[in-house]
Order: structure tokens, then C-alpha cells, then sequence
């Protein structure tokens, strides 16, 4: 199944249906007509009464109050009412063609993909014909020598009955779903030596990725060449053959630290970047690609992460950059996230994604542009921890909006957050950050 193929699984469906229509000439003694007006006032009071009553309510409670939420409440149809995080200009292609009688005509285009990005470009399909979503969770591992890797072996390798069943529809729902993917895949190599913790997953529960409507993950994390080169080129190899997109790491530098495309059908681009600054020492565990050697793209030096921030906006992308950064189990930024999300966003990003620290950090703005420091484990182990799901909606009017997704990681399963539990997780988020704002619903604006 192709890439087109497993979007269009991901649309909604509108299932139509038959009903029975049955004349009545008198009713208790009531005319037709008169039987006919009584129903019409009737719905129209039901129509447009109860959902005024409904909408007032939901913004009183805020979507979080209900447990029973439908996936419409998800992702909300009236976004002018939620605030706007970012504004991104789309711009029209225009292609000049030979007419019929040999003159010129002009019509309106899709991207036009670049030669040197056709290898990375996916022309994808959306939901919604005005916008594009795209989620964003943390760590994952199905190494089933640990927990959480046995919890998954244990659902018959499906995330279902791991991953709650309202999170598994958002994730679902989203066009574009990406999850930090913090081991390898491989049946071969050895575990680094030294190493206090090293993860490998058998290459048949890459298809877990499928059940989650997964589309993208990264790599450029520390725990990707752990069991050496073979084991990380047995990765690559595995995801490609579950037809699940990888960025950050690569057989090369090029294919490391390259942009992943996606262009809709209604002329929008999103470029998503991914690079990682942990292992702070000349000669990590986790090898960088080089010109002429497998790796992961790392950062630490920035120079590269930068031009290819710089290249990806030059060519009218919405820029996001996944990152690994940070000090493991701690809320704390340390001084290299402060540094480089300066330098990320001064090069053009539109959006930074987090990730390393295995517990949620603050969420914050960086002269304009949202910064979500940390999103934590997603399904990584057995503890108790709160965690997120990030919502990204880009609109083709220019205007973007973020939702935050309060969820709770325990017991080896993750689970949305619903009232109490999801207004406490909001209220933690909120007195973390300084420059964004969190309302009941999760929405995300500057402060």
C-alpha cells in the first residue's frame, strides 16, 4: 500500500442512510399542512437551539470536561474562535503553458518539487481541504525485553489496548503523525559497550507503526546505533518496508540531515528537520553520518541544522524542527536548548519539537515562534508520568494553530487525560511557561 493509499485510510467517512417517509392526512385532528408547520418550528427549535445550548456549555467546560468526546471534538471546525499562534504565508505557483492555438495561457499549479527533493517529497491528501494536521508524540520502544516492549508483544504487536483508545483516534485522525522512534531495528549487532541502557526491537513490530498511524519518525536520538552500523542500517531498511518515513538519520549525511517534504493538495509545504545535540563529546556512542558513513544527524555544531533550516524556508516551507536535546529527567532547560532555539528560529523555523528529557518541559514562544521544549515519553516504560500529544493545524489561509493533549504514560499503557486529571497536567504546563498560555481545551497562544 503507498504512501496515497494509507493517507486516504486516514480520511473521514460519510456514511449515508435511508429512512421511511409515511403520509398522514389527520393527526388528532390536525391538517396536514398544519401537522407539516408544527414539525418544521419543532426542528428548527431542536436544530438551532440545542447546539447553542451545546456550545455554550463546551465553552464553559471545555472539550478535556468529557470523557465521551467524539473524534470531531478532537480537532474543533470553527478555528477563527481559537487563539493564533503563527501566521505562514502560501503563495500560489503559477505555470505558463502553450494554449491550444499556440498562444500563452497561465493556470494554477502545485508545488513545484525540486529535482534535488524528489526523494523526499510525499504529495499527500488531507481530511479537511482548507487545512493539514500533523501530531506529535515522544518516546516509544518495542524492545520486548523491557516492559513496554513486552505490553505490545503481549496485544498480539498492535497498539491497540496500549495506546488508549482516544489518543489512538487522534493519532489516527491527524494527516501527518510523527513519534521519536528511540531504538533499532534488527535481529543482528552487538550492544555498545559501556552503555547503561540499549534497545533494539525486532524488524516484525515496525507494523506497530501502522496500528498507530504513524506516518514519520525520528532518529537522530542516542539510542539509535545501539547495537552498531548493521543494526542501524537494518532500520532504515525495516521502516522502508512498512512504508513509514524517517528523517535524521541516514546512510550518508546527505539523506541525514535532508528535509522531509509534504505537499498537499491544497498548497501547502511543510518541511520537517530533525537533528540531535545529545552525547556531547567528540567521539559519541551514536555515530554521526558523515559524506561516506551511516548516521544520525547531529547538531551539536549547528552550522549544517542551520543552512538546511535556511534552504528549506527559501523554498516556501512551513519549517519544523524535531530535536533531541536537552538533560534527561528534569524540567530545567539547560543552556544549549536556550542557545539553539535562538539560533533555530533566527534561521526561519516556524516551530520547534522537543524531545530527550523522558518528562515534559515547559512550553514557550521565542520572539514569535512556539517552542515545545520537551513532549516526554509516549509509551517508553511503566512509569507514571504525564505526557502530551501536540496537534499542529495549518491552515490555507496562513493562520496555525497548536492544541496540547494532556495524557498520562502508566502501568505500560498511555492514556488521554479527561477533566480533573487534564486541567491539573494544564495548570502544571501553565506555571512552567513563561510566553504561552494553555486554555482548557489545550490550545496553545502567546502570553
Amino acid at each position: 500500500m503507498g504512501k496515497n493509499d494509507r493517507r486516504y485510510d486516514k480520511r473521514k467517512e460519510h456514511k449515508g442512510g435511508t429512512y421511511d417517509r409515511r403520509s398522514v392526512d389527520y393527526v388528532g385532528g390536525m391538517s396536514t399542512s398544519a401537522l407539516k408547520a408544527f414539525f418544521i418550528t419543532l426542528f428548527a427549535i431542536i436544530a438551532i437551539g440545542i447546539p447553542m445550548l451545546l456550545i455554550a456549555s463546551g465553552i464553559k467546560k471545555g472539550t478535556f470536561g468529557k470523557k465521551d468526546s467524539s473524534p470531531n471534538d478532537y480537532f474543533a471546525t470553527n478555528w477563527e474562535a481559537i487563539p493564533e499562534a503563527d501566521r505562514f504565508v502560501v503563495t500560489e505557483t503559477t505555470k505558463v503553458s502553450e494554449g491550444e492555438n499556440g498562444g500563452e495561457s497561465q493556470e494554477n499549479v502545485k508545488w513545484e518539487i525540486p529535482e534535488e527533493d524528489k526523494d523526499y517529497t510525499h504529495v499527500i491528501d488531507t481530511m479537511d481541504a482548507d487545512c493539514v494536521t500533523i501530531g506529535f508524540a515522544g518516546d516509544i520502544l518495542f524492545d520486548d525485553n523491557y516492559a513496554v516492549g513486552n505490553s505490545f508483544k503481549k496485544h498480539g504487536n498492535t497498539a491497540v489496548g496500549v495506546i488508549g483508545d482516544s489518543l489512538l483516534n487522534r493519532m489516527k485522525m491527524v494527516d501527518i503523525m510523527m513519534v521519536n522512534n528511540e531504538f533499532p531495528y534488527s535481529r543482528g549487532g552487538s550492544p555498545t559497550e559501556g552503555k547503561t541502557y540499549t534497545f533494539r526491537a525486532r524488524p516484525e513490530t515496525a507494523t506497530i507503526l501502522n496500528t498507530m498511524g504513524v506516518d514519520i519518525v525520528g532518529l537522530a536520538n542516542n539510542h539509535a546505533y545501539d547495537y552498531g552500523q548493521q543494526a542501524f542500517l537494518d532500520t532504515i531498511d525495516t521502516l522502508e518496508s512498512v512504508e513509514v518515513e524517517h528523517v535524521g538519520a541516514g546512510r550518508n549525511i546527505e539523506e541525514a540531515s535532508h528535509p522531509i517534504y509534504y505537499q498537499t493538495e491544497n498548497g501547502m509545504k511543510i518541511a520537517i528537520i530533525c537533528a540531535t545535540q545529545i552525547e556531547r563529546t567528540s567521539n559519541p556512542d551514536t555515530k554521526a553520518a558523515t559524506d561516506t558513513s551511516p548516521g544520525v544527524f547531529r547538531c551539536m555544531d549547528d552550522t549544517l541544522l542551520l543552512e538546511k533550516i535556511r534552504e528549506a524556508k527559501s523554498k516556501n516551507a512551513y519549517v519544523i524542527v524535531f530535536i533531541h536535546w536537552g538533560t534527561e529527567s528534569t524540567t530545567e532547560l539547560d543552556y544549549l536548548q536556550r542557545d539553539q532555539a535562538k539560533e533555530i528560529v533566527d534561521a526561519g523555523a516556524n516551530l520547534i519539537i522537543g524531545g530527550h528529557p523522558h518528562v515534559l518541559q515547559k512550553i514557550d514562544y521565542v520572539e514569535n515562534v512556539p517552542v515545545v521544549y520537551s513532549l516526554g515519553n509516549y509509551i517508553f516504560n511503566s512509569k507514571t508520568l504525564d505526557t502530551c500529544m501536540v496537534v499542529v493545524t495549518l491552515h490555507k489561509d496562513g493562520t496555525v494553530n497548536l492544541q496540547f493533549v494532556p495524557a498520562i504514560q502508566s502501568d505500560c499503557k498511555v492514556n488521554e487525560a479527561f477533566g480533573d486529571e487534564a486541567l491539573r497536567i494544564i495548570n502544571y504546563m501553565n506555571s512552567m511557561s513563561s510566553y504561552a498560555t494553555i486554555d482548557s481545551n489545550g490550545y496553545i497562544s502567546h502570553r
